[in-house]
């Protein structure tokens, strides 16, 4: 029996290194979205700054998560059998959910997914217990306070630290403007002051203090000297600054956004490493109680867990490690940041999110209140506030930079930082349940929200994008506490086999995330390939032709690929085929919207005399969409039907296809042909074969009526075949107009 136990235990640390990858790629958004976003040094540097703060981090951490052991449930009920279905529940729950957070790019709470996962693997635990035996209530195993002031913790963070980053940038902004070099010659030193001994007190009262190699009597001693440490801090700060100013030339505003990445770097491994691997290293200390006192698994209650336990020195400096490793290596980690800096930079651009009911609502209302507010407002104070928030010499400086420009300046990261760091230290000094995540996130869109970074053309979806990372915050609680009951109910039944069942699962769904996230990986570099290098501008309308020419022959020749297999999966009644290249339609239709809603950045980079080249390019664009959308709707109408198990098309009806799909193959490949080479003198003769197909289409069409005349095909067939004669026939005209737009985007590039 204590060999199970063994390759349970081994499990959970196995499990732990894998939540360890996942759990950094999540968290890394909290402190590597205000340097990232203002540019403030190179990314090596700003990832060696925060590489060292996650170590120091991890090694100052106080190890054993008090939750996983006695903050939820209590142990003293439990047996060590039951401890070790819950942690298992626990771990395999997380590693999934916050994989899942990731691939999509969504910052979530690792707090709150633990803390959820322990309640719903407990309670599934305590109702079978209830059930067979009856001996206590559920009120007995299970802390239900903690849960609900971790839900209360979440509301009260989104509209606080919200409320907080939009009021402080709105002081801040009033004072420095947008063009602030002049007064940070006289201030800088001031505000660095204040934002360094603000970053100070968080790595002290947050990080530091609760160090497990920390000696109480120096915790006390800050305990009662902070307000003395904190004016120390201030006027040591300042002075320091202003003599880096004065002798070596220092930014001020770099080094007080570097050092808040290294203080939220230090306190997120500090405190949030015990997310990982605290529930790992409880069912380890479990397992020791266990193996010393040679009691049966299923009689031995974990009345110790209820005690303060010390983690070994060497397991943080090894999971500080592997946090190091996967911060510098992980690509969701980055997926994650962009998610938070897309919704608050300053410029505009494409949007990751749509629009939805509740977001246009929230923008009208606002719109409506403003108008209000203009009436009220009187007129003087109105002009002073938009003269302190004008930023038309900032936004010409950023367009002049290009794709190097940041997606905010330095004021705002800074602020970004310094609120975010006082507002968890004072929740952690009173001991209220807020997480790091929730307060990071909701003070960049707070202060992206006052700094007018949502404009009229760009509100709407920035909404949407916060709604629904708010969203998967509650869905976090929610699925967290689903899964971790199913699972650990299954465990619990299922015991040894259950465990390894459910690891080949999870491993299964991880290498889906896994080819799912390098899928939209490869589209989204497929869609970048069209964006223009920083080259002379001269010769920037021939590179857009370059690669246009490469993203029209490379779409043009999946699309007679997908014509043709689509055909055939449907002949041979493939529906499982089929889907998938409806799939891959779907995909070839998502990279040429990227190409579209790129068109707005190319055209900028392109010199006056180049709009005519802007003008071609836009209508190849627009035509290759049109025959992506024709290819759409053939595929998606055929997947329908055999879907629905209707009657397949008649022998003729698939003999007239096979002839109708060679056609259009070897137009497609002549059209590619053509444009590759660039060489239109046989433009006519295609122009010929195209005309012909057409004709053919009307014949077929043609034939078909007279089918439907004389009864010899169904309702859903025949108006299917009609659909697909039609789709393919405005395949075929939108082939040829790009293959026209080509030619004159050529002749225009070439005279």
């Amino acid at each position: 029996m204590e060999n199970i136990y063994i390759v349970l235990i081994v499990v959970l640390f196995a499990l732990a290194i894998s939540d360890l990858i996942v759990g950094v790629s999540n968290d890394a958004v909290n402190f590597l979205n205000s340097a990232m976003g203002a540019k403030v040094a190179s990314f090596k540097v700003i990832m060696v700054i925060a590489a060292v703060g996650i170590f120091i981090g991890a090694t100052f951490s106080s190890g054993m998560m008090e939750v996983a052991r006695k903050g939820i449930f209590n142990p003293q009920h439990f047996y060590f059998s039951e401890i070790m279905v819950i942690f298992l529940a626990v771990m395999i729950t997380d590693v999934l959910l916050l994989d899942v957070f990731n691939t999509f790019g969504m910052p979530t709470s690792t707090t709150v997914s633990v803390v959820f996962e322990l309640l719903g693997g407990a309670i599934a635990v305590s109702i079978i217990k209830i059930t067979q035996s009856g001996d206590l209530p559920l009120s007995d195993y299970i802390n239900t306070a903690k849960a609900l002031a971790i839900i209360a913790g979440i509301l009260l963070s989104v509209v606080v630290a919200f409320s907080a980053g939009a009021a402080v940038q709105f002081v801040t902004r009033m004072f420095f403007t947008f063009n602030y070099d002049k007064k940070l010659k006289y201030l800088a030193a001031i505000w660095g002051g204040i934002a360094i001994t603000a970053i100070t007190y968080f790595i002290v009262i947050k990080g530091i203090k609760e160090a497990s190699f920390m000696d109480e009597e120096i915790k006390l001693f800050i305990h009662d000297n902070t307000t003395k440490i904190i004016l120390v801090c201030f006027v040591g700060w300042s002075v320091l600054l202003e003599l880096l100013r004065m002798l070596f030339k220092i930014d001020i505003l770099k080094l007080t956004v570097l050092a808040g990445t290294f203080a939220l770097a230090v306190a997120f491994a500090g405190n949030d490493l015990v997310n990982f691997i605290g529930v790992p290293l409880a069912g380890f200390e479990a397992f020791k109680v266990f193996r010393a006192s040679g009691v049966e698994a299923d009689s031995l209650l974990m009345s110790s867990l209820a005690g303060a336990v010390k983690t070994d020195t060497f397991m943080l400096v090894i999971a500080g490690l592997i946090m190091v490793v996967t911060l510098w290596t992980s690509k969701k980690a980055r997926k994650v940041v962009k998610t938070s800096l897309d919704l608050s930079r300053q410029n505009e651009g494409e949007e990751r999110f749509g629009s939805s009911y509740l977001s246009r609502a929230i923008v009208h209302g606002s719109v409506n209140a403003n108008s209000v507010a203009n009436i009220l407002i009187p007129k003087r104070l109105k002009k002073f506030v938009e003269k302190q928030f004008d930023s038309t010499e900032y936004d010409e400086r950023r367009n002049a930079m290009g794709n190097e420009a940041p997606a905010f300046d330095m004021i705002r990261a800074s602020v970004n930082l310094v609120v975010a760091s006082i507002l968890i230290s004072m929740a952690t000094s009173y001991k209220l349940p807020l997480s790091t995540t929730y307060v990071t996130f909701m003070v960049a869109m707070g202060s992206s929200l006052t700094d007018g970074a949502w404009g009229r053309d760009s509100a709407v979806y920035r909404i949407t994008g916060v709604l629904s990372v708010i969203g998967g915050w509650f869905l976090t609680a929610f699925s967290a506490f689903t899964v971790a009951f199913i699972i650990a109910t299954i465990i619990y039944f299922g015991s040894i086999y259950a465990v390894f069942v459910l690891l080949i699962a999870a491993a299964f769904l991880l290498y889906r995330t896994h080819v799912l996230s390098k899928k939209r990986t490869a589209i989204e570099l497929a869609t970048k390939d069209v964006e223009l290098e920083e080259v002379d501008e001269k010769a920037m309308a021939k590179a857009l032709f370059t690669k246009c020419t490469k993203n029209v022959t490379v779409s043009l020749n999946e699309m007679s690929d997908l014509f043709s297999s689509t055909l055939t999966c449907f002949q041979a009644e493939n529906r499982k085929e089929l889907k998938l290249k409806v799939k891959d339609i779907n995909r070839i239709n998502k990279t040429i919207k990227k190409y579209k809603d790129n068109i707005y950045k190319t055209v900028k980079k392109l010199q006056e005399s180049d709009i005519d080249s802007s003008l071609h390019y836009v209508q190849v664009i627009d035509y290759l969409r049109e025959s992506a959308h024709s290819l759409t709707y053939i595929a998606k109408p055929l997947f329908t039907h055999l879907d629905n198990n209707h009657s397949p098309f008649t022998p003729d009806q698939f003999k007239e296809i096979s002839v109708l799909k060679g056609e259009v193959q070897v137009l497609i490949n002549k059209v590619v042909r053509m444009i590759h080479k660039g060489s239109y003198q046989n433009l006519e003769a295609i122009q010929l074969d195209l005309t012909a197909t057409v004709a053919d289409l009307k014949d077929l069409r043609k034939k078909q009526l007279r089918r439907i005349k004389k009864e010899k095909s169904s309702t859903h067939t025949s108006m299917l075949y009609l659909n697909f004669l039609h789709e393919t026939q405005n395949l075929i005209l939108h082939l040829g107009n790009v293959l026209k737009a080509q030619r004159d985007f050529g002749n225009y590039n070439n005279s």
